[in-house]
């Protein structure tokens, strides 16, 4: 099966438009030879088009669930389009703005469903989950609420994006420290990074105990009890000025100040945080499942934990993951919601996301299942993702169109001044709700 490059698609959207008003009109019935006979229609098999972005190997996964799905159901062919990160969402929204529903893809790969489906690009699921039986029941806690836009599903999960603590087995034993477990809190995980982290004479760090996307601080946020907003579905006011989320910034940025985390800059500088747990630039990360291939890939000897809390805190697990959608546009929705159901199944494409490493299922059952938890690969302790997934929770994002908007343009440039030493803590936070609060006024919250 080949995949379908953007760029031709682009150009074809672009020639439509321009050529439509210039095509010759094609003859019609009575302008045809009135002996000539009727031919049978070709009734082949229905092609819908499959879009996501991601890595080549990330697309030789999706190629392997399409070739599973054709062989099972070969009525119905697949044909993918990839795209990377950077140019994928630009493009989806290209060929949606032209409305021909010939090259808009069938099913897509998304992220906020809440900000699509208020566009109205999105097709409604609840008909088609209701007429099937599909069961949602199975998802982990709180993880429909990501694609759930006004009450309605509008996409499946196919993963849950929740965190655990990746650390490298060499490291800890080179320096003698216990590997991380259950029992492990803030001031375990301070005291672990004072004996990780490697300083040389000259001041410059070798080697930090953590390394942690800036966007990852509201799990510490969560797990101490706080929130970005009052209400994550209709807020009325800012809550990051609060004591709570207050400690839990300080705790992270203590951690920066003390050369025990790599600042987010230089993570990204360095090429990520995958980047710098293989080199040994890092004992450990905090990241989801996504890493885990490419780890048993380079023969990594780690393992992983759920991440430490602090003393009285909560586990905090995001909720959350990009989810496979419906085009409302779709010509071919029969056939679609077949391949999504597929998709979203232990038997098909769940299973085969699983089996490749890449994934948290979203489904428990497929989590639960051998697939995952003995697959025969690293890591060991896949029971930490269970742990965590069975404690996620909602509010690290907001489930309204607009959270994108309001996290992108304030939420995260505030974060990283605070990061950077530009402003404290508390007035970094006290500024940041300033603006939140302006923005939620001006669009018309609560609603």
């Amino acid at each position: 099966m080949q995949i379908r490059q953007w760029q031709v698609l682009s150009i074809l959207v672009l020639a439509a438009l321009l050529l439509s008003a210039c095509a010759p009109v094609a003859p019609s019935a009575s302008d045809a030879d009135s002996g000539a006979a009727e031919m049978p229609a070709d009734e082949g098999p229905v092609t819908i088009t499959w879009a996501m972005w991601g890595s080549p190997a990330e697309v030789a996964t999706h190629q392997s669930v399409a070739d599973a799905f054709m062989e099972e159901r070969p009525e119905i062919q697949v044909e993918i389009a990839a795209e990377p990160w950077g140019d994928y969402f630009t493009k989806i929204r290209t060929l949606w703005a032209s409305g021909d529903a010939s090259v808009v893809p069938d099913v897509l790969f998304l992220s906020p469903i809440q900000s699509y489906a208020s566009e109205g690009v999105l097709e409604n699921l609840d008909p088609w989950i209701d007429k099937s039986g599909y069961n949602l029941d199975d998802y982990w806690p709180s993880l429909m609420e990501f694609a759930t836009h006004e009450g309605s599903v509008y996409g499946f999960p196919r993963d849950i994006g929740l965190e655990v603590l990746y650390y490298n087995i060499d490291i800890f034993d080179e320096v003698g420290v216990p590997y991380p477990d259950e029992s492990w809190t803030w001031n375990d995980l301070l005291a672990a990074a004072e004996q990780l982290t490697v300083v040389e004479d000259s001041g410059r760090v070798s080697r930090y105990a953590l390394g942690m996307e800036g966007g990852k601080f509201m799990l510490w946020v969560m797990q101490n009890g706080g929130a970005p907003l009052d209400d994550m579905r209709n807020p009325s006011r800012c809550a990051l000025a609060e004591p709570k989320v207050a400690e839990a910034m300080q705790f992270f940025k203590d951690m920066m100040d003390n050369n025990y985390a790599m600042p987010p800059a230089n993570l990204n500088q360095a090429g990520g945080d995958a980047a710098v747990f293989q080199s040994g630039q890092v004992a450990m990360i905090i990241q989801n499942a996504s890493r885990v291939s490419a780890f048993n890939a380079a023969g990594m000897n780690y393992d992983v934990a759920v991440v430490p809390i602090p003393d009285g805190g909560q586990r905090a697990a995001g909720a959350g993951g990009a989810s496979w959608v419906m085009s409302a546009l779709s010509d071919n929705k029969e056939e679609a919601w077949t391949f999504l159901q597929w998709l979203q199944s232990t038997d098909g494409g769940q299973r085969i996301y699983t089996a490749s490493g890449e994934i948290l299922p979203a489904l428990q059952s497929t989590a639960r299942s051998d697939a995952f938890l003995n697959s025969g690969q690293p890591p060991v302790n896949r029971q930490a993702f269970i742990i965590e997934g069975e404690n996620a929770k909602i509010g690290r994002t907001g489930y309204f169109a607009e959270w994108s908007e309001l996290n992108g343009s304030f939420i995260s440039p505030g974060r990283d001044q605070i990061f950077t030493g530009e402003v404290s803590v508390e007035d970094g936070l006290a500024a940041i709700c300033e603006q939140v609060d302006a923005f939620l006024a001006e669009n018309g919250f609560p609603k």
